[in-house]
């Protein structure tokens, strides 16, 4: 669903893998019912815990280290293949004229441009879907064979088809809307149609928690199973100034396909709010818990969605110019090759998205270093706010990177030019360090954004 994902970031905030974000870890991170938080407070929870040893490092045992190493090196590999795959598919497509193909099906159908649509960007997206189904579902064996997933084949199959259907209702419509603009202004379409996506970003924003997470995870105010869990958390908003909600904070039931730990923040405005998911409760100590939503709060106070939504649009404009200065050279270079007769033919989609396809490559590192200073921010936020809530912050912090570690088998020593070029987060064992580190309290130097 890589293409798929493409066409819908042109109106959606480059929106990908629809049933593999956070709805599972937007790569992916027996139904039982969330495990309620323990009765004690995070006081008692660390003196259950007097024995702990200080986590210093992020490390494994060898077990552990054997299999992450495995896990690391098979997907690299499959990062490899995936990319150059997916290149290959755009280019098969145009090669061989599918799209063309698909685009004469479509005229012979109507003479309506949107009936055009309708027929023309979902096959598009049928083909791009069966194609990727291949690697997706072995991505998605790996996840089992390795302890990450317990979501079951039919289960997984349901998600990818609820992704097809959100990602051709809105490609159909937003892909018709280009190209209309194009037809009208071959040479100022791509401002024209940036505006018109403005509105389609932020109403993305605010309906995916509403609309789209739901189809994929079920959803229940964390207060009905973790009221003690709430309380504790209401000390944490306290502490930060803010107001939060307890109808603004979710448990999202992970562990029916998932063993993988989060937390995140979504939605703008009205539906903007801080999810756990029902596996951090259940393998954390509730102090633990309450650093990983303190990094979700940091998120929440600190703009973090806002700004994304920014920064968003303002990748929106300089890929849809890119497009438009690229694809004069395309269509003068391979127009005649590959049946388009212009920019605005259906049949110009496989090439929009292999131009996407190239920019976002060597794009991909500038988002991600963004990401990895959001980030970080996040974390310092979250031990911040947890400072004297907590009995031992920087523990809590460091350790709950441990147990997210272990669980996920992150590999130790990862490549940094990996990490810099896809990693959307701080180096693993870069973040455990730091959040035993941090400590301006003990050095006499203010905090940077809980005084």
């Amino acid at each position: 669903m890589r293409h798929a994902g493409i066409i819908l970031c042109l109106g959606l905030t480059f929106f990908l893998l629809l049933p593999a974000k956070a709805r599972a870890q937007r790569p992916s991170p027996t139904t039982t019912a969330a495990t309620p938080a323990p009765s004690a407070t995070p006081i008692a929870n660390a003196a259950a815990n007097e024995n702990h040893v200080p986590t210093t490092a992020y490390t494994l045992p060898p077990d552990k280290l054997a299999k992450a190493k495995a896990l690391y090196d098979l997907r690299i590999k499959l990062l490899i293949i995936g990319t150059i795959y997916g290149l290959i598919q755009l280019l098969a497509i145009l090669y061989f004229g599918v799209m063309a193909r698909y685009r004469d099906w479509a005229e012979k159908a109507s003479r309506w441009s949107f009936i055009q649509a309708m027929i023309a960007v979902p096959l598009l997206l049928l083909t791009t879907t069966l194609l990727d189904l291949p690697l997706d579902a072995y991505h998605h064996s790996i996840s089992l064979q390795y302890g990450l997933s317990v979501q079951g084949w039919a289960s997984w199959l349901g998600d990818v088809g609820k992704g097809f259907l959100i990602t051709a209702v809105a490609g159909t419509v937003l892909l018709w809307l280009m190209i209309v603009i194009i037809r009208k202004s071959p040479t100022r379409w791509w401002f024209y149609f940036w505006l018109i996506l403005l509105p389609f970003i932020v109403l993305d924003a605010i309906g995916e928690p509403l609309i789209i997470d739901p189809l994929f995870y079920k959803f229940e105010p964390l207060e009905k199973t973790n009221p003690q869990l709430v309380d504790a958390i209401e000390r944490v908003t306290q502490r930060g100034g803010l107001s939060i909600p307890r109808d603004r904070i979710f448990l999202m039931k992970a562990s029916e396909k998932t063993n993988e730990l989060n937390a995140y923040v979504a939605g703008f405005g009205p539906s903007k709010r801080v999810v756990v998911w029902d596996t951090t409760i259940q393998k954390t100590t509730t102090p633990e818990t309450l650093f990983v939503f303190g990094h979700e709060m940091g998120h929440y106070v600190l703009n973090h969605v806002r700004n994304g939504l920014a920064l968003a649009a303002l990748g929106l404009f300089i890929a849809l110019y890119l497009i438009y200065r690229v694809s004069g050279w395309m269509l003068r270079r391979f127009g005649a090759r590959w049946h388009i007769r212009e920019l605005g033919d259906w049949a110009a989609l496989p090439m929009i998205l292999l131009i996407l396809s190239v920019f976002g490559f060597f794009a991909e590192p500038i988002g991600n270093a963004i990401s990895r200073q959001v980030e970080h921010d996040a974390d310092v936020y979250g031990l911040e706010v947890t400072h004297g809530i907590n009995p031992d912050s920087q523990e809590a912090g460091a350790h709950s990177f441990q147990v997210m570690g272990e669980i996920s088998l992150v590999y130790p020593y990862s490549s940094r030019f990996l990490n810099f070029w896809y990693g959307s987060h701080p180096y693993f064992s870069d973040r455990v360090r730091f959040a035993h580190e941090y400590d301006p309290w003990g050095k006499g130097e203010p905090p940077k954004y809980v005084k």
